[in-house]
């Protein structure tokens, strides 16, 4: 396995045989982020009723160019009575259209004498009205299998009465690292030292993916501690990501062990940051095959790889379309690059001038500049031994999604 994998090779071989977690049922008013296990048929029409569009003037449009008198008024949830030819009802955004008014004349452009309302003439039908069903139809799908619950999904699923829905399951992911030189924050640094980044920056990722990080814990630096516990990881988890130890130094234990108690599908990949990643199977004792993305322990290696790979697999787990790759947009380069053999995902700020989106690229690319990806908007892609220069179209992967 020593010639670098594709990163297109390494996450075929990670998702060959997914399959999606099993549903469960939640409340709506807990399911935000969570994604639909089932198609959801409208149960109603939206809207319910002919409604309104303006506060205005209800008639039949035949009658238009006259002065009507005005015979109602029409607030939202008061039931209309019917509308006689030859006469007007006041009415209200969102309330519901009489039986006999065909359009709505909205109020700055009525003159009302008394009780009587001077309409304009050549109003046409349906002006300013929204049919019943106009939005969703009964019986028609009103949000899809896969669909990840944002806000206007919850909201169309309040329009139907909606209160639970059948969701995936959050896949469980076992999060370790290694190392004896990290140290978890609020504790002292000893010589040599250096706190954990990569363990709060990557649960808070695997949790906005759609996981559920069900097991953090330290791995020892030592063959048999490691062994142990990428075993007791994979029997509580669908998941399992380690960072540090995937290198070929002596200290570095996670590769032997994985090729121990599973298999390694993939090492050292042919991207930039993050080639020595690895990726296979652990096997669980209750028979369980466990995907396991093994990810270097500089944290913007394991922040790229976590956006290349570990989103695309939960989006599997989920069986959530939007999850399986990154909105790609494409770009004017303001820097000037070169790659090397490897595929250089580097880290940029997007700014938008004049209709054109132009692609920022901050000075230090190194895998251990961290305030890169904070600031970092999209990761710029460079093909394995291109010339980058200013001006060149460059496509970048987009951040900032959930």
């Amino acid at each position: 396995m020593s010639e670098l994998q594709s990163v297109e090779a390494a996450l075929a071989a990670l998702l060959e045989g997914v399959v999606a977690v099993d549903a469960e049922i939640v409340d709506c008013a807990q399911a935000s982020r969570r994604v639909l296990a089932d198609e959801v048929i409208a149960r109603l029409d939206v809207p319910p009723f002919h409604n309104s569009a303006m506060d205005g003037y209800a008639l039949h449009h035949a009658d238009a160019g006259q002065r009507l008198p005005i015979v109602q008024r029409i607030a939202a949830g008061v039931s209309p009575q019917p509308l006689m030819r030859g006469t007007c009802a006041r009415i209200f955004t969102g309330a519901e259209l009489p039986q006999g008014a065909d359009c709505v004349v909205m109020q700055e452009q009525v003159e009302v004498v008394g009780d009587a309302a001077d309409i304009p003439a050549q109003v046409p039908a349906d002006n300013n009205v929204r049919h019943r069903g106009s939005d969703v139809a009964a019986g028609a799908v009103l949000l899809e299998a896969g669909h990840r619950l944002d806000a206007a999904a919850l909201g169309h699923l309040a329009s139907q009465g909606v209160v639970e829905v059948a969701v995936r399951r959050r896949p469980r992911v076992a999060l370790l690292n290694s190392g004896d030189e990290i140290v978890e924050p609020g504790r002292p640094l000893a010589a040599g030292q250096i706190y954990n980044t990569n363990r709060p920056m990557l649960k808070e990722l695997l949790e906005r993916f759609g996981a559920e990080v069900t097991l953090i814990a330290t791995m020892p630096d030592d063959a048999e501690g490691t062994r142990a516990m990428l075993a007791l990881a994979a029997d509580q988890a669908e998941v399992v990501v380690t960072t540090g130890g995937v290198s070929v130094g002596e200290e570095d234990h996670v590769k032997a062990a994985i090729e121990e108690i599973g298999r390694l599908d993939l090492w050292r990949l042919a991207l930039k940051p993050g080639k020595p990643l690895a990726l296979g199977r652990l096997d669980a004792s209750d028979g369980r095959e466990v995907r396991f993305v093994g990810l270097p322990g500089n944290p913007v290696s394991s922040f790229v790889a976590a956006w290349l790979f570990l989103r695309p697999l939960m989006g599997a787990l989920l069986a959530c379309p939007a999850l399986a790759t990154l909105p790609t947009l494409s770009a004017r380069a303001d820097f000037s690059t070169r790659a090397g053999p490897r595929r250089h995902y580097m880290r940029v700020a997007l700014n938008m001038a004049q209709g054109e989106v132009t692609a920022h690229a901050f000075p230090d690319q190194g895998s251990g500049v961290l305030s890169s990806c904070v600031k970092a908007d999209a990761l710029a892609v460079v093909p394995a031994n291109a010339q980058v220069n200013p001006g060149d179209r460059i496509d970048c992967l987009w951040l900032r999604v959930d």
